[in-house]
């Protein structure tokens, strides 16, 4: 008679935090004619709705409601992130986005894999100069003059290709000098019309 050992399979699982956002802004709280409940609700069903439409291209945009209380919304996720990472990242960001400014009347967050922006207001095709943040590389290049033209070719040459790209986004590198490189990215979202974006993207 064969004797059979039976041995128990236990699974751990181990639930790490949600990235942190690399840039968040929020609007003044003060919602005059607006009632921060009927805000929030369309606010839910939109940040729904851009989940389900943003991943399969990359992109979505929106809006729920009636004056004064409607919600406008846009998700825009990095034109090399696959579709499961950006739904995974929209939701992400709809959900701490609601969390972190429950009742403000405009909000935006940043990820690495994307962005959401809120407003009660219509954004859509007019360029955000408002919202924006640098991030700086701490070392210093030893020929800042040729750094600076190599950067504006490689940025208006990637601007070109962006234009020409359903996705409205470009990726590339340029040899700088001796074995470095220089790599660049440029996006627009899909608020703008096609013949837009270029000059867009070269201001």
């Amino acid at each position: 008679m064969t004797a059979v050992l039976a041995y128990p399979i236990i699974y751990s699982i181990i639930l790490l935090p949600p990235p942190e956002p690399v840039f968040e802004k929020f609007s003044s709280p003060k919602l005059e004619n607006v009632n921060p409940i009927n805000l929030l609700a369309n606010l839910n069903v939109l940040t729904d709705y851009l989940s389900i439409q943003a991943p399969p291209s990359g992109f979505g945009l929106g809006s729920i409601g009636q004056n004064p209380n409607q919600a406008y919304g846009l998700a825009l996720c990095r034109g090399d992130v696959s579709t499961p990472d950006c739904k995974t990242c929209v939701v992400e960001a709809g959900s701490e986005i609601r969390k972190r400014c429950p009742y403000d009347k405009g909000a935006i967050i940043w990820y690495d894999n994307c962005l959401f922006k809120y407003a009660n207001m219509e954004f859509f095709g007019h360029v955000d100069n408002q919202n924006k943040f640098y991030m700086w590389n701490l070392n210093n290049v030893s020929e800042p003059q040729l750094f600076n033209a190599k950067t504006k070719e490689l940025l208006s040459d990637l601007a070109t290709q962006a234009y020409a790209n359903p996705k409205m986004y470009a990726a590339g590198e340029m040899e700088l000098y001796g074995s470095n490189k220089l790599y660049g990215l440029t996006q627009c979202a899909g608020t703008f019309p096609a013949l837009s974006v270029r000059n867009v993207l070269t201001t």
